[in-house]
C-alpha cells in the first residue's frame, strides 16, 4: 500500500514553472494561430488580391512546407544554444514574418512572409518542447505538454472564428496585426522574466552541425 501511494504522489509545480507553463502555453497558441487563420479569408483575401483558388492553396501550404523543411534544418544545430535565446531568435522571426503577411499588398509578397513565417515558426514547436524537459522532471512533463497542447487544440478551433471576425471589421490584414501585437507582448514577458535554458549545454554536443544532423536521422528509432 505505501508503494502504490507513494507511486500516486505527484511532484506540485513551483509558482515559477506555473508561470513558464503558461507563458509556453500561449506562445504555442500564437504560433498555431497564425498558421490555422489564413484558411477562413480565402473569400476575402482571393478577390482582395486577385489570385486563383490554386494560388491561394500554395499560399496556404508555404507555410507548413517551409516549417517542415526549417525544422529538420534546425536539428542539427539547436543543442548548441540557450533555448532562451534560441526561442527568442525564432519568435523575433515570426513576429517580421506574421507583420510582413500584415502588410503585404501582393500575392507574390505574402507568399514569400509565409515562407518566412514558416521557417521561423516551425522551430518554436520543437523548442517549447525541448524547455519542457528541461525544466520540468520526468514526472511532471506528461501534465506540462498536455496543458500545452491544450492551447494547441484552441487554437484551431478559435482560428476561423477569430479570422473571420477581424477580417470583416478591419480587413483581412488585420488578423495578422492583431498576432503581431500579442506576439510582442509574449517575446517582451519571455526576454525579461524567463529565466536561462541551457543545462542542456553541460553536456558534449557534436560542434559540427551537418554531422550532428546526419547523426540524428540515421538512428532507426529517430526515424
Amino acid at each position: 500500500m505505501e508503494n502504490t501511494s507513494h507511486s500516486l504522489h505527484l511532484p506540485s509545480f513551483t509558482y515559477y514553472q506555473k508561470f513558464v507553463i503558461a507563458v509556453l502555453a500561449f506562445l504555442q497558441f500564437t504560433i498555431i494561430l497564425d498558421f490555422m487563420i489564413i484558411s477562413p479569408l480565402g473569400a476575402i483575401l482571393m478577390p482582395a488580391l486577385k489570385i486563383s483558388p490554386a494560388q491561394f492553396g500554395i499560399v496556404v501550404s508555404a507555410y507548413a512546407l517551409s516549417a517542415g523543411l526549417s525544422g529538420i534544418l534546425a536539428a542539427g544545430f539547436a543543442d548548441r544554444y540557450d533555448r532562451k535565446k534560441l526561442l527568442l531568435f525564432f519568435y523575433t522571426g515570426f513576429v517580421i514574418g506574421t507583420l510582413l503577411c500584415g502588410i503585404a499588398p501582393t500575392y507574390e509578397f505574402l507568399l514569400g512572409a509565409r515562407i518566412v513565417t514558416g521557417i521561423f515558426g516551425g522551430v518554436i514547436g520543437a523548442i517549447i518542447m525541448a524547455i519542457s524537459t528541461d525544466i520540468f522532471s520526468f514526472q511532471q512533463r506528461g501534465r506540462v505538454m498536455g496543458f500545452i497542447q491544450t492551447s494547441f487544440a484552441a487554437s484551431q478551433i478559435l482560428g476561423i472564428p477569430i479570422g473571420l471576425f477581424a477580417s470583416n471589421l478591419w480587413g483581412w490584414h488585420s488578423p495578422f496585426i492583431l498576432i503581431v501585437l500579442i506576439s510582442i507582448v509574449v517575446g517582451l514577458i519571455i526576454l525579461f522574466y524567463f529565466k536561462p535554458v541551457n543545462e542542456h549545454l553541460k553536456n558534449k554536443i557534436d560542434h559540427n552541425a551537418f554531422h550532428h544532423l546526419w547523426t540524428t536521422i540515421k538512428i532507426p528509432n529517430y526515424i
